[in-house]
C-alpha cells in the first residue's frame, strides 16, 4: 500500500510538471482493495482492470521502473511507450491490462476463466471495475455467463461512490452486490479501506472458484481522495463536499491498517518508518530508470501494432 500510494503521489508530481504527456487517474485512497485482493492471489492466477490501474498492477507484482517507462513514453516501458496508463499490461505476471473502456475487462477476465476450467487448471481470474460499470450491460452479460459456466472467476466492484461527478445512488437504486445475488453468485459487499476484510473477502472467493464452485461478486465500499483525473486538481468542483473527503480520509487504509500492525506487536513504528524509506527508494529508482531510458524512434511508430507487422513495413526490430 505504500508503494502504490508513493507512486501514485509522484505520478502527480511528474504530470503537473509535463514530464508525463496527458492525464492519470489516481489509486490514492482505495490502495487496501488491490492490496487485498491480490494477496490472495497465486502468481499463476490473472486479472483485467481498469483505467484506475496503476494499484492493481502495482499489487499483482508489477515492475515500478517500468511502469515509470511507460507513463513517460518510454521504449522500456510495459508497452514500449505507446500505451500509457489505461493499457499497462504484462501477461507473463498474469496482469491482463488496464482498460481505457468502462467494464471491457469483464468478457476478458471470463475468457481466462474458461480457459483455465476447459485445460483443468486450477487458476482465478478476477476483474475489477468500478461502480460507473455496475450499469454497463457488458459486466452484466459477463456476470450471467459466469454464472451459468461456473467460471472460475471474481468481480470485484470498487466502489468509490462516483462515476466520474454522478453519485451511484443517483443512477442505481440497489446496492451493486444486491444485483449480482440476481445471477445466481455469492456476492458480498466489504469494507474496502481494511486490507484485512477485502483479504478475508477474496480468499474466500478464490478457494470457491478453485474448487469448482464458480464465480463470486465483491463490492469493495472505498473513496478516491481525489478527483476523476488528475487535471481535476486544477478544477473547481463541487460534486463532493470537503466534510464528505475528510469523514473519508479519517480512515485511510494504510494509516488504519499501520496502526493495527503497531498496537497488535505485529511491528514497531520504525519498522514500518524504515519501510517508507525503502519505498520512496524504489521510486526514486524507478524515475531514474524512466527518464534514462530512449524514446520510441519514429520509423518504429507502426511497430506493435498488430500480431504481425503491418503490411509493407519492416517486422519489429529489423533494419528498414
Amino acid at each position: 500500500m505504500f508503494r502504490i500510494r508513493q507512486f501514485e503521489s509522484r505520478v502527480i508530481t511528474l504530470v503537473d510538471d509535463n514530464e508525463i504527456p496527458g492525464v492519470c487517474h489516481e489509486y490514492t485512497g482505495q490502495e487496501a482493495v488491490a492490496v487485498g485482493v491480490c494477496s490472495a492471489l497465486a502468481s499463476t492466477d490473472i486479472l483485467t482492470s481498469t483505467h484506475r490501474g496503476h494499484g492493481h498492477v502495482l499489487a499483482k507484482g508489477g515492475d515500478v521502473g517500468k511502469m515509470f517507462a511507460e507513463l513517460l513514453a518510454r521504449s522500456t516501458g510495459y508497452n514500449h511507450g505507446r500505451g500509457g496508463s489505461m493499457h499497462i499490461a504484462d501477461v507473463a505476471l498474469g496482469i491482463y491490462g488496464a482498460n481505457g473502456i468502462v467494464g471491457a475487462g469483464a468478457p476478458i477476465a471470463c475468457g481466462a476463466a474458461h480457459k483455465f476450467k476447459v485445460a483443468g487448471e486450477r487458476n482465478v481470474a478476477v476483474s475489477f471495475f468500478g461502480d460507473g460499470a455496475i450499469n454497463q450491460g457488458v459486466v452484466h452479460e459477463a456476470m450471467n455467463l459466469a454464472a451459468v459456466w461456473r467460471l472460475p472467476v471474481i468481480f470485484v466492484c470498487e466502489n468509490n461512490q462516483y462515476a466520474v461527478s454522478t453519485p451511484l445512488r443517483e443512477v442505481t437504486i440497489l446496492e451493486p452486490y444486491v444485483r449480482a445475488q440476481a445471477y445466481g453468485m455469492p456476492s458480498v459487499i466489504v469494507d474496502g479501506m481494511d486490507v484485512g476484510a477485502v483479504y478475508e473477502a477474496a480468499l474466500s472467493a478464490v478457494d470457491r472458484a478453485r474448487s469448482g464452485e464458480g464465480p463470486t461478486f465483491i463490492e469493495c465500499q472505498t473513496y478516491r481522495y481525489f478527483g476523476h483525473y488528475s487535471g481535476e486538481r486544477h478544477m473547481k468542483t463541487n460534486y463532493r463536499s470537503a466534510e464528505e473527503m475528510e469523514r473519508w480520509k479519517q480512515r485511510d487504509p494504510i494509516d488504519f491498517w499501520a496502526n493495527r500492525l503497531v498496537s497488535d506487536g505485529i511491528c514497531a513504528r520504525e519498522d514500518l518508518n524504515e519501510m517508507k524509506r525503502q519505498v520512496d527508494d524504489q521510486i526514486a529508482a524507478g524515475v531514474a530508470f524512466a527518464r534514462q531510458s530512449a524514446r520510441p524512434a519514429a520509423s518504429e511508430a507502426l511497430n506493435y501494432m498488430y500480431a504481425v507487422s503491418y503490411p509493407n513495413t519492416p517486422a519489429a526490430g529489423a533494419e528498414s
